[in-house]
């Protein structure tokens, strides 16, 4: 779906590099077609290095001539970013935001014209094509805009289409979720040299527990809960686990983690 697309990548940092990698690696584009900007020319030459692409410092110069605008700058600096390059975008290209709580009417207020915007949220784990991102179309993306995000990100991991008032929500459960999961599994093997396993095998037992739980849910389609309950056997060793995570406020306390994470995102942008 790239091909004879250019892409630009504003702020290229670890998603746009992610990216980068991604789609090169799935041969969806010509590295001559990519062209990256950065804060410094060393992120830029360092880019050039790895994979071979154009780099600018300016983000105007990079916009001029692509198709496909991925926008990946923090939140607080979306707007004079999109100052920048508002008088030269055009109604014939697509601008993917992935910046966290900015939203699509946001930047589509500070745009001179009718582009067709996209609102995405990656995860971290997309830099080992492992991450789960949510998008969402703004007023003047089409169907074929949201497949050409969805083929993007396609490319490091997974990608679901939602309503864009669901998008704070996908923020506090995918994108902050992995920090949630690094505690579980830090717990986990912290349990397991309590019980006197060596450190590094305790955190690779528990490293491969989390994602071969995860692919279980992901591949059988099955509830999470009829999941537990195969494993949770009679009078068996399970049980009495499930009845400390549940006596500890293991379920409730990962519920309010997410309706926190939910909240701050929404206030990201009040403030």
């Amino acid at each position: 779906m790239l091909r004879e697309k250019k892409l630009a990548i504003l702020g290229a940092g670890k998603i746009g590099e992610a990216l980068i990698r991604g789609l090169l690696d799935a041969n969806a584009i010509d590295v001559a077609d990519v062209t990256v900007t950065a804060g410094h020319q060393q992120r830029l030459d360092l880019l050039k290095q790895r994979f071979g692409v154009n780099g600018t410092l300016s983000n105007k110069a990079a916009v001029e001539s692509a198709d496909i605008i991925v926008l990946s700058v923090k939140p607080q600096t979306v707007q004079s970013v999109i100052s920048e390059i508002s008088a030269v975008l055009k109604p014939t290209q697509l601008l993917i935001s992935v910046a966290a709580s900015v939203g699509t009417a946001f930047i589509e207020n500070h745009l001179a014209g009718q582009i067709p915007v996209i609102r995405a949220m990656p995860n971290t784990p997309c830099q080992l094509k492992k991450g789960m991102t949510g998008v969402a179309a703004g007023k003047h993306a089409l169907p074929q805009h949201v497949e050409l995000a969805k083929f993007i990100f396609n490319s490091v991991g997974r990608t679901i289409v939602a309503d864009e008032k669901h998008m704070d929500a996908i923020t506090g459960l995918s994108a902050s979720g992995p920090a949630f999961i690094y505690i579980v599994i830090e717990s986990l093997a912290e349990a397991g040299v309590k019980v006197g396993l060596p450190r590094d095998m305790a955190t690779e037992l528990a490293a491969q527990t989390v994602l071969g739980a995860g692919a279980m849910v992901i591949e059988t389609a099955e509830h999470p809960a009829k999941l537990k309950d195969m494993v949770t056997t009679p009078a068996g060793c399970t049980i009495d686990g499930i009845l400390e995570l549940e006596e500890g406020g293991l379920r409730v306390t990962l519920i309010k983690a997410v309706v926190k994470s939910t909240q701050r995102a929404k206030d990201l942008m009040e403030n």
